[in-house]
């Protein structure tokens, strides 16, 4: 069964750079991960003058893309909510660990990056689903684990013993 980890924090925090540098090392564990990044705003994956682009521009719900690199799926909510990180989720094949970018207000549990420097207060005051703190910084009388953001390593220790993935051999460069 895939299991479910996030990244929250305000924007600027580092949750992208911590997410670069957490994949690759996952990887070379033996994992296969996948992610969701959420979006704050209106984003574009496709080019003006494509035909991807053209197809949902004349009104396709869904437009599927392949080659014999890669697919992609994009789907146009037409008006319709902004589906649940668990709604996602479901459209995602399965993995050893889904890491979520965002989301912050969903039910998952989450490694809060906090950087006093953004001037914004600290997340696991308020979400209980905030299993742990990554920064950069010594923070004082935190209730909860406190790790270095600058130590990957670490991180990805305790993201894995968190979903309770056991360690596995470590994959040597360039092996498949």
């Amino acid at each position: 069964m895939t299991k479910i980890f996030g990244l929250a924090g305000w924007s600027g925090s580092g949750k992208t750079t911590l997410m670069t540098k957490l994949l690759p090392e996952l990887v070379s564990r033996g994992f296969r991960v996948s992610t969701v990044k959420h979006a704050h705003h209106a984003f574009d994956v496709d080019q003006p003058g494509k035909d991807s682009y053209e197809h949902r521009q004349a009104g396709a719900t869904e437009v599927m893309v392949s080659s014999a690199n890669r697919w992609a799926l994009m789907h146009e909510h037409r008006g319709a909510p902004e589906p649940s990180a668990q709604e996602l989720l479901a459209q995602m094949s399965p993995v050893d660990l889904i890491i979520i970018e965002g989301f912050k207000k969903e039910e998952h549990a989450k490694l809060e990056v906090y950087r006093p420097s953004v001037g914004k207060p600290p997340l696991h005051r308020e979400d209980p689903h905030i299993v742990a703190v990554a920064c950069d910084v010594a923070l004082e009388g935190l209730p909860l684990p406190r790790l270095d953001l600058n130590d990957i390593p670490a991180i990805a220790d305790f993201v894995l013993a968190h979903c309770g993935l056991p360690e596995r051999k470590r994959q040597e460069e360039g092996a498949a």
